[in-house]
């Protein structure tokens, strides 16, 4: 178990993908992720195992990051967020901010 302060570490926030490419180099099938994060963060990449997802479907999508993690060295490529899904038997599903609560904008907090 772990305090509500050790939780108040991770700082967890909404980006737009804005770039998505193939990861050959990766151990594991992957993509490398650019997302923005807005004013104050800005764009970061990300190693992602989400290869069940086409890269046209990735590019513009909206999706939940941990940006306080320090920077992981994968093959030869930085990864600085760490993009948040849940695992399943088809692959990662991509956690999402929900659309009817109003526009997430890139950058917001998640709490």
């Amino acid at each position: 178990m772990i305090e509500y302060k050790d939780f108040a570490k991770i700082d967890m926030r909404v980006g737009i993908i804005v770039k998505a490419e193939q990861f050959p180099e990766a151990r594991a099938p992957s993509y490398k992720l650019e997302i923005d994060f807005g004013e104050g963060i800005g764009k970061k990449r990300s190693s992602a195992h989400i290869t069940n997802y086409s890269i046209e479907s990735l590019v513009g999508r909206k999706v939940v990051a941990v940006v306080n993690f320090r920077p992981k060295q994968v093959a030869n490529f930085m990864s600085e967020v760490l993009v948040l899904g849940v695992e399943t038997e088809r692959g990662i599903s991509l956690l999402s901010v929900d659309k009817a609560a109003g526009a997430a904008a890139p950058g917001m907090k998640i709490s």
